[in-house]
């Protein structure tokens, strides 16, 4: 039987959305749902994203879906998988292991 084994990898998810009329609103708060269903919010329009490619490649589909690509813009670091040398923090807002338990 063959096993394959999943690779989680980390990307920083950055956007901006336009919101100089009503549909910008809605468009920001839907980019920052789909965000926040696969990642941790560090900023606030940063998130970062601990997931399997294909996964990612799911809510990459859903960011360009939903924005407006003449008005708004998304960056995607892609950190990979030995993501814990490439981050640093300082300052006040906690930070967080996205490999540590999940409570709910």
């Amino acid at each position: 039987m063959l096993y394959s084994k999943v690779i989680f990898m980390m990307a920083l998810v950055s956007y901006d959305v336009s919101v100089t009329d009503t549909s910008g609103g809605k468009r920001l708060r839907r980019v920052a749902k789909a965000c926040v269903n696969y990642g941790q919010r560090v900023q606030n329009s940063v998130f970062e994203v601990d997931v399997d490619y294909g996964t990612f490649l799911k809510l990459k589909n859903e960011l360009e879906k939903i924005i407006d690509k003449d008005r708004d813009s998304i960056r995607i670091y892609y950190l990979g998988n030995n993501w814990k040398n490439k981050i640093e923090h300082i300052g006040a807002k906690k930070t967080y292991d996205p490999e540590g338990p999940l409570i709910l």
